[in-house]
């Protein structure tokens, strides 16, 4: 496994859309294995392909200790709606308040090959739409509730906070 370079905001290759991967194999597990690597190396919740420069439809995500690992992932059902702050790992520093469903299904290949898919609610489904957007090139920056609400992760009340330990949302 490797911690591999996160690209940001200013790399254009960050709004590329990804391509499907045709099937997982040990190439595209090794990148899910440097994609959880690079995103625990960073304080990430999740992480896309694309954000390290690989433009495959392949996300990982951490959220209460449990690890997703998927190929080709697909929203299959998105209801309610939250709203808090994002942060993402291509854009330091930053963050902002989007509005997201508050609870998800998602399908995609696990690490085996096998379909599968995950229900979530709160920050699972949070990070999963997170995700989900950069495989298309999208970022958290272009679905602010409102330009307003986009600050510096040092600006964040307290009370905002997802921890007591100050640590915001990174996804």
């Amino acid at each position: 496994m490797a911690v591999l370079p996160i690209i940001t905001q200013e790399n254009p290759h960050i709004r590329r859309k990804a391509n499907r991967v045709p099937r997982v194999d040990a190439s595209v597990q090794r990148l899910m294995d440097d994609l959880l690597e690079t995103m625990l190396a960073n304080n990430g919740v999740g992480l896309a392909a694309v954000q390290v420069d690989v433009p495959l439809r392949v996300i990982v995500v951490k959220v209460d200790n449990q690890v997703f690992q998927l190929a080709n992932p697909e929203m299959v059902r998105a209801e309610g709606e939250q709203i808090g702050y994002e942060g993402c790992l291509s854009v330091p520093g930053m963050i902002g308040e989007v509005a997201r469903a508050e609870r998800v299904v998602v399908k995609g290949l696990n690490r085996h090959g096998k379909e599968v898919r995950i229900k979530g609610s709160e920050l699972l489904a949070r990070a999963f739409q997170h995700e989900i957007d950069h495989l298309d090139g999208i970022l958290f920056l272009d679905k602010l509730t409102s330009i307003d609400t986009l600050r510096k992760v040092d600006d964040l009340p307290d009370e905002d906070r997802v921890d007591g330990e100050g640590v915001t949302l990174a996804v």
